[in-house]
């Protein structure tokens, strides 16, 4: 069983920069496809980044040129940097890690990423 835990998230002014971190265990990290998911209130859990076992990396509209997802295999753990943060990127970020061989998915706990002044 996959565990993950998110961490980087806080408060962050219109304009600045984060890093969340995605580390995870109990499985073989590099036949892992990790993505990048927020939910803010009241809508649904949307698709932010993903990077597959090649490091082939996808990103929804809206936060081309300002994220950028990587892996660090020797350190089990995926990065979601942050820039040029809007107030609409508020919401909880979730990491997700799937198995393709088994077709299964496992979620991280979260972590609130909240853009303000």
């Amino acid at each position: 069983q996959v565990q993950l835990v998110e961490s980087g998230g806080g408060l962050v002014q219109p304009g600045g920069s984060l890093r969340l971190s995605c580390a995870a265990s109990g499985f073989r990290f590099s036949w892992l496809a990790i993505s990048w998911h927020r939910q803010a209130p009241g809508k649904e859990r949307e698709l932010v980044a993903s990077i597959n076992t090649a490091d082939g990396t996808n990103y929804r509209d809206s936060v081309k040129g300002r994220f950028t997802i990587s892996r660090d295999n020797a350190k089990n753990t995926v990065y979601l940097q942050m820039n040029s943060l809007k107030p609409e990127d508020t919401a909880v970020y979730y990491c997700k890690a799937y198995i393709p061989v088994s077709n299964t998915d496992y979620w991280g706990q979260g972590t609130q990423v909240t853009v303000s002044l």
